[in-house]
């Protein structure tokens, strides 16, 4: 007599039917992608945007504290030579270092502050810094204040 055989797969009228239930247990998934791919893709842009605003404010600081650098150099420049033919000492002629300083921030369109003791010139620059794409979240430009100093040299050391 011959063993009826046992078959694991469900009938096929089984498999539809599993699925329609499971289809109307959770809706239907069309379109699913196309939301998916939309909030990837705005996270992405929102992302790039805020890596390239934060590297902006990096370029927005590196480019104020060379304003600041700059003024005091040029300032630096402005020796009292009757006090070095003198003497010797290298000392800065406060009213010009002080001139050429603001000349400089002047001409770079920035404002600040100049203070000559000695022979040394310290200057605290600020300027406007536009931040293009940090414009969509509200902010168009930063203000960045910097503090450099400068001393007068005669040359490299012989």
């Amino acid at each position: 007599m011959p063993t009826p055989a046992i078959t694991a797969t469900p009938p096929a009228t089984a498999r539809p039917a599993a699925r329609t239930a499971l289809t109307r247990l959770l809706g239907d998934d069309q379109g699913a992608v196309a939301v998916t791919l939309l909030v990837t893709g705005m996270i992405v842009i929102v992302s790039a945007a805020a890596l390239l605003g934060g590297g902006a404010l990096f370029a927005a600081r590196a480019h104020g504290y060379d304003l600041a650098q700059s003024a005091a150099r040029a300032g630096a420049q402005q020796i009292d030579t009757a006090a070095y033919r003198a003497s010797g000492v290298l000392r800065l002629d406060p009213a010009r270092a002080a001139q050429a300083a603001k000349q400089f921030l002047a001409a770079a369109d920035a404002t600040g502050t100049v203070q000559v003791t000695g022979a040394r010139i310290t200057v605290t620059a600020t300027s406007h810094q536009a931040t293009p794409m940090l414009k969509p979240f509200g902010i168009t430009d930063i203000t960045v204040t910097s503090t450099a100093s400068a001393t007068p040299t005669t040359g490299p050391p012989a």
